[in-house]
C-alpha cells in the first residue's frame, strides 16, 4: 500500500464534514441552494485553513451530474475524479508551489 499523506487521506469531500470557518460554509452553501454564485472566487489565508479543501468540495457541488447542489452525491464520475485530482475541468493554481 502506497504511503499517503493523512491530511489527503482524511480530506473532506462535502461542507457537512468541513470543521471550523462556519461563516464561509453558510455563504457557499446559501450561495448553491440560492443559484445566486459569482464568477470567480479568491480563496485566500495562511497553509493549513482549508482552501483547497473548499475550493474540491465546491467544484464538485458546481460539476455534479445531480446538478449544481450544496450536497454533492460523492458517487458519479465527476465527484469521484475532483476527489482524485484528474478531473478534465478542474485546473488548480497554487501560488505557494511553482
Amino acid at each position: 500500500m502506497a504511503y499517503q499523506v493523512l491530511a489527503r487521506k482524511w480530506r473532506p469531500s462535502s461542507f457537512d464534514e468541513m470543521v471550523g470557518q462556519e461563516h464561509v460554509l453558510r455563504a457557499f452553501t446559501n450561495a448553491l441552494e440560492q443559484q445566486r454564485l459569482h464568477h470567480a472566487y479568491l480563496l485566500t489565508g495562511t497553509r493549513g485553513v482549508g482552501k483547497t479543501t473548499l475550493a474540491r468540495i465546491l467544484a464538485k457541488c458546481l460539476n455534479c451530474e445531480t446538478g449544481v447542489t450544496a450536497a454533492p452525491c460523492g458517487g458519479c464520475e465527476p465527484c469521484r475524479d475532483i476527489d482524485a485530482g484528474r478531473f478534465v475541468d478542474l485546473i488548480e493554481v497554487d501560488a505557494a508551489s511553482r
